[in-house]
């Protein structure tokens, strides 16, 4: 065997390696010349052909180069509403300079001669179809397997390249075929008739807030929803609540997967514990807790966040790709049936240098609405506003749908837009009437695709990061009533079941509260975050 030379160009250097690690020397890449001839003499000789083929086949599936110049010039065509049929073929071969290249007007009469029905066309299409991905599998798989061998390559650079373009291929060659409007009505019936015979009106995963849920059913399967809001006025603790009320729903519980870019699942964890325990934030941050705070955050937290099917994943700088595959794997595994992403502008894209931001957002907004349709469940992307909201003199703070910021596109991908506003975030302390709003956080409903719009009003105790229902009275001791910060237990301090000290829990315990490592905000000092 001949010894490569060592001072070709790149490309050139790649082939030879693939070739060297694959033994690719005689073998003949998978086609079907004879299918490819029958599919383009069908199409000339039957008008409705060309529909069906150009539904399945673009000109770089055909294996010949000479069947992809008659596919082309076929496709221009059908552009000008011209018959397509062998002499108008040749015609427009002529026009763009391939008719001798690929064989004369008798090459291109020759193709009806393998014809025996244009009935089959469409299954000889997809047979086609199937060997053009065969091929572009064979060519990824290639030219991955050269690329690892490269000590200088990047291994998360190789992993992202090598999802993509399995991206690109399901994405470009693999659509979804139409449905008849009768097939479409008997699911839509069925479903009707599901919804009729249930109990309860929620029909989604329910959000934990029966006046939100009164509007929206629950979060519905294939959505795309948008919860915006300036920063710290509670997007994080507000997802995080939606988080607990899913997973931890008494009559179905909801597994759920929590895509964090901004913060280390420790610090997630303890927002939650904060939440479930009703113990304050701070103190569970700094594990300044009282003897009968521990037996609370144990009994209260630990005990019942241990059994919920949360996975917290909280890798840096994560793409649509990177999501779109551990989020399919999390369905298929684990039955994830709700997915947040906190938040969406952390997200990068595909990757593409000459992409600018907006375009970078809008990229990624479609791929979330394309994988909320394709493993049909309820997908809640975070999304930070524009400073828009700050520059109005008017006096008028609530957010808007052009707040949202970097890109319009996440109005028009998202079926649902919320925003979240909070008065005492502009120091507006009291309402019309001179009472304290202290806590009053107002949920917008700004854009429902399938609903009404409406605004609903919650308490936020940011201080535990918990959200209720309230009637906005003065209960005394904590915004909306209840025990104050440091209430013990009834019955008073006591050990813990089973005896011993209490000790923080790791990041791993529990049969179903899993935490994939990767962020480098996990070292991140506890102390400097702010509360909310």
């Amino acid at each position: 065997m001949a010894i490569p030379n060592l001072n070709t160009d790149r490309s050139k250097k790649k082939r030879t390696t693939v070739d060297q690690l694959t033994g690719n020397y005689s073998k003949v890449q998978p086609q079907a010349r004879e299918l490819e001839e029958a599919v383009l003499g069908a199409i000339m000789l039957e008008k409705s052909a060309f529909d069906i083929v150009s539904e399945i086949l673009k000109p770089e599936c055909f294996y010949v180069s000479a069947h992809q110049s008659i596919f082309k010039s076929m496709q221009e065509l059908q552009s000008k509403s011209t018959p397509i049929d062998i002499l108008t073929v040749v015609e427009q071969l002529k026009i763009n300079g391939e008719l001798e290249m690929i064989g004369g007007a008798y090459f291109v009469a020759k193709l009806t001669n393998s014809v025996v029905s244009t009935a089959n066309v469409e299954a000889h299409s997809r047979i086609v179809l199937e060997k053009f991905i065969q091929r572009k599998l064979i060519t990824i798989s290639n030219e991955t397997i050269a690329e690892a061998y490269e000590d200088a390559a990047d291994i998360f650079d190789l992993l992202d390249d090598a999802e993509s373009k399995l991206f690109e291929i399901t994405n470009n060659y693999m659509r979804k075929n139409f449905e008849s409007m009768e097939d479409i009505l008997v699911k839509t019936i069925q479903r009707i008739e599901d919804m009729r015979n249930k109990q309860e009106d929620i029909t989604g995963v329910p959000s934990g807030f029966p006046s939100m849920d009164k509007v929206i059913y629950g979060w519905q399967p294939s959505d795309l929803v948008i919860l915006a809001a300036r920063p710290a006025v509670g997007k994080t603790a507000f997802a995080l609540n939606l988080v607990r009320n899913a997973a931890l729903n008494a009559s179905k519980p909801t597994p759920v997967a929590f895509f964090s870019l901004e913060m280390s699942a420790a610090q997630l964890v303890q927002r939650i514990l904060s939440a479930e325990s009703e113990i304050m934030l701070e103190k569970i941050s700094r594990g300044k807790l009282e003897d009968h705070e521990v037996q609370q955050l144990y009994k209260k937290g630990i005990e019942r966040l241990a059994k919920a099917p949360i996975y917290i994943d909280d890798s840096a700088a994560l793409n649509i790709f990177e999501l779109r595959a551990k989020a399919r794997r999390l369905v298929n595994k684990h039955g994830v049936g709700l997915l947040i992403i906190d938040y969406l502008q952390l997200m990068s894209g595909a990757g593409n240098k000459n992409t600018n931001r907006e375009q970078e957002i809008s990229t990624i907004s479609r791929g979330l609405k394309q994988l909320a349709k394709e493993l049909h469940i309820p997908i809640i992307a975070l999304s930070q506003l524009s400073r828009d909201v700050e520059k109005r003199k008017d006096g008028n703070k609530m957010p808007q749908l052009s707040d949202l910021r970097e890109s319009g596109a996440i109005e028009q991908d998202a079926d649902m837009v919320l925003f979240l506003y909070r008065p005492e975030y502009y120091d507006i302390t009291s309402n019309e009437f001179g009472e304290s709003n202290r806590g009053e956080t107002h949920v917008r409903i700004a854009k429902h695709r399938n609903g009404s719009l409406e605004t609903i009003k919650l308490r936020g105790l940011l201080h535990i990061q918990k959200f209720i229902e309230d009637d906005f009275g003065d209960a005394g001791g904590m915004p909306g009533g209840g025990a104050g910060y440091n209430a013990p237990l009834p019955g008073g301090p006591g050990m813990l079941p089973g005896g011993g000290n209490w000790k923080p829990v790791a990041e791993d315990d529990g049969p179903k509260v899993f935490v994939q490592k990767g962020s480098k905000m996990n070292d991140m000092n506890f102390d400097e975050e702010t509360p909310f």
